[in-house]
């Protein structure tokens, strides 16, 4: 379907991909994978033509249709949602509104016998042929359960495409995409602007998918779930793997041990080898065996050990100052604007230590009250309290809007930082992969995935002890949000983070408030026990759906209320004690940390370096006691 043949795509000085190869078929499923900037989503742009490349060639099947959602795209207006995803069919409409022409002209003919006739039934036939092919169900009722499966609600349907954001008319488009079925699909980023729910229903519709599936994502469980083939992108050349991200990971670990140990063993033998000829070169005795070696060496296949891109982030956040027991309380909180409320009776509470996760559809609420939090906006009832000493480092979606374009990345840390923490300014660029030149970039020409990691170095600039995160994954590689998350793993202060990245939440969040229909829900435990729990409550709501049983079916429903009301009954008091058990878990959890960190300072204190601050360890060990004598006091009651 589609050959990439030895395409080399050049800037000035810099080759960004290098003479690559490699085939599309009908079917396939490839993961696009590589780290920002390696030219992933160069590769789509060649493939449907909106770029050229410097050397080499795209060549595509006659007749290939293909779909491509970019990173960022205009979106459309003047339309409702509805009407705006029906334009998907625009093709279907023609082709009805030619049946209707060729029906007429047909009717008021008479030359039966006549080529022109003929042509004309032949047309008809061939029209009517593929209308019947894509009527097996009606257009709208197709737009809808797409929308639907984006999640849009049904009273949205009718709103003008205007009144959403941005990250709501990508669904559109994407919507689009999906209903024109065209042969192949070029995804860049899709889950980007999606919430859980609509993640899983994408997979659910690319999985049963009938065409060729090209994605680029940085969420590690959906190219799992979705693609069965792995390119990766590395300084300019292309590795093929016919096997899903994580299988990927495997053996290009496996490869590259090997290439190493092949490499190392041709080394040895070329390095006896010419030992060999050096010490026999001039012996007239030893004159055919050196020639042979020699030509031996000359005619040796040289193996190459690929360059691997070892450039990571380093990040490790200052520790957190000590802060009240409670960070952040909100009581029958009601939150919005004066046009519209977002959600009513919240009640959320956050402890230190905590990492919370906020979750659910998209308009919910999430980042409303992020802008509560961070006292950007007032409750429109209820109450929100920030806890003592609580200092916020918040990290906000809408880089695009807060980061001044105009400036350097140097000169966006410059601004705001004070004190001895402007001679680090360069170490902290560096941390975040901006080294030598690149300090110097204008904000408007870094890539998404830059602009994150400039924002997140923003909050290395202070100790924090509450990190309110607003979608901070989004356009991060899959191997710049490992180290993000394994930093945050680490941070001894309290964390609110909002995300639709399940496998980054997993393992780092310990509670979660779902935002569903203007309400707030709380749900303990991590991101795959919620995911589990949806999934039920779903089937729950299907079966309150479903007709009405008979009589003697009546009678057994009637046996199974009282069981039924012993556990409405009973799951107020299993809430509490799941509760309970969550907390000592996190207690213990802590404890155990804070043991650890005090003996290592121990062990420093008894034989301390030149360069150790001992009144600063001094000070740390302090507040890690007093921290430890209140969390132990309190897992004490709680057991």
């Amino acid at each position: 379907m589609i050959s990439i043949n030895s395409l080399t795509v050049a800037y000035g000085g810099f080759t960004l991909l290098d003479d690559i190869n490699f085939h599309i078929s009908e079917n396939d499923r490839i993961g696009l994978v590589g780290k920002n900037g390696a030219g992933k989503s160069t590769v789509l742009k060649l493939i449907c033509g909106q770029q050229s490349p410097t050397s080499g060639k795209v060549s595509l099947s006659a007749g290939l249709r293909i779909g491509y959602l970019p990173q960022i795209m205009e979106h459309h207006r003047g339309k409702s949602v509805i009407d705006e995803a029906m334009t998907a069919f625009s093709e279907i409409f023609a082709l009805e509104d030619e049946l209707d022409s060729l029906m007429k002209e047909l009717e008021v003919r008479e030359d039966y016998d006549s080529k022109e006739y003929q042509s004309l039934i032949v047309r008809m036939n061939d029209v009517n042929d593929r209308l019947s092919y894509s009527r097996a169900e009606s257009p709208r009722v197709q737009a809808e359960r797409t929308l639907a499966g984006l999640g849009f609600r049904p009273e949205e349907m009718e709103r003008p495409t205007e009144t959403f954001s941005q990250g709501w008319n990508m669904r559109i488009e994407l919507a689009k995409i999906l209903l024109s079925n065209p042969d192949v699909l070029l995804l860049d980023e899709p889950t980007n602007h999606l919430d859980i729910e609509s993640i899983e229903w994408l997979e659910e519709y690319l999985r049963q998918y009938k065409g060729a599936i090209v994605l680029i994502s940085h969420d590690r469980k959906f190219l799992d779930n979705v693609t069965d083939r792995t390119v990766e992108i590395m300084l300019g050349h292309i590795h093929d793997y016919k096997v899903p991200y994580s299988k990927y990971l495997e053996l290009r670990k496996e490869r590259l041990a090997q290439q190493r140990a092949a490499y190392e063993n041709q080394q040895r033998m070329i390095e006896k080898t010419e030992d060999f000829i050096e010490r026999f070169r001039y012996k007239p005795t030893k004159s055919n065996q050196v020639q042979s070696r020699i030509k031996q060496l000359d005619k040796l296949e040289r193996i190459e050990v690929d360059i691997e891109d070892n450039s990571a982030l380093t990040v490790k956040f200052p520790p957190a100052p000590r802060s009240g027991d409670i960070v952040f309380k909100a009581t029958g909180l009601s939150a919005g604007y004066p046009e519209k409320t977002v959600f009513t009776g919240a009640d959320i509470e956050v402890r230190r230590g905590e990492k919370v996760a906020l979750v659910g559809r998209n308009g919910e609420g999430k980042t409303t009250l992020m802008r509560i939090l961070t006292r950007e906006l007032e409750p429109l009832a209820g109450e929100a309290v920030i806890g003592h000493n609580v200092n916020i480092g918040y990290y906000a979606q809408n880089q695009e809007d807060i980061l001044d374009k105009q400036e350097t990345v140097f000169g966006t840390l410059d601004r705001i930082a004070v004190g001895d923490i402007r001679t680090k300014l360069r170490d902290i660029l560096g941390a975040f992969l901006f080294k030598g030149e690149d300090i110097d970039k204008k904000v408007a020409v870094l890539s998404g995935g830059e602009r994150a990691r400039l924002a997140m170095a923003k909050l290395m600039l202070k100790p924090y002890n509450l990190l309110a995160l607003d979608e901070p994954t989004n356009h991060m590689d899959i191997r710049s949000k490992d180290i993000l998350k394994q930093a945050l793993k680490k941070y001894d202060g309290s964390l609110i983070i909002v995300s639709h990245d399940r496998d980054f939440l997993d393992g780092l969040v310990d509670k979660l408030y779902e935002f569903r229909d203007g309400k707030v829900k709380e749900h303990l435990g991590g991101v795959e026990d919620f995911l589990r729990r949806l999934k039920i409550e779903t089937l729950n709501e299907l079966e309150r759906h479903k007709p009405v049983p008979s009589e003697p079916a009546a009678r057994e429903t009637a046996k199974s209320d009282e069981s039924k009301a012993e556990y409405q009954k009973n799951k107020f008091i299993s809430k509490e004690e799941r509760k309970i058990k969550n907390r000592i878990s996190f207690l213990e959890k802590c404890i155990g940390e804070l043991e650890t960190r005090m003996k290592a300072i121990e062990t420093t204190l008894a034989a301390p370096r030149p360069d150790d601050d001992i009144m600063d360890l001094t000070r740390e060990y302090l507040e890690l006691k007093r921290d430890l004598d209140a969390k132990t006091e309190e897992w004490g009651k709680l057991i």
